[in-house]
């Protein structure tokens, strides 16, 4: 029975560390800080990995589990939310100078193409 509880006392924690994330996650994608998201979602992917590893368990069972993903859920979605939001714009802003650097360059070959 220890060991089960030392198991749920991990999973405890790794949950906790989930949620801190995830509220990080959030913080730095509305500041459009992309490097240090990025870098959190590594963190929290190797976290899930950590979760995925431990041997079986009844955390999920416990009233804290719930409370914890009650919390998390929402987070998540706003974090897929902005982050879906802040590729589109990447995108539009990266078209945008596309365009506008094709123009400019067939411009001035055309520009470099006349005799004056």
């Amino acid at each position: 029975m220890h060991e089960g509880a030392d198991v749920n006392g991990q999973a405890a924690v790794l949950w906790r560390k989930y949620l801190v994330l995830s509220r990080e996650l959030l913080k730095f994608i509305e500041q459009e800080d992309i490097d240090t998201f990025l870098a959190i979602v590594d963190q929290r992917s190797v976290l899930v990995d950590k979760m995925k590893a431990l041997p079986p368990h009844t955390f999920r069972q416990t009233g804290e589990f719930r409370d914890l993903v009650a919390q998390i859920k929402p987070l998540d979605m706003q974090v897929i939310y902005k982050a879906r939001a802040w590729l589109n714009k990447s995108r539009r802003n990266t078209s945008a100078v596309k365009a506008y650097d094709l123009r400019n360059f067939n411009a001035a070959g055309n520009l470099f193409n006349r005799k004056y």
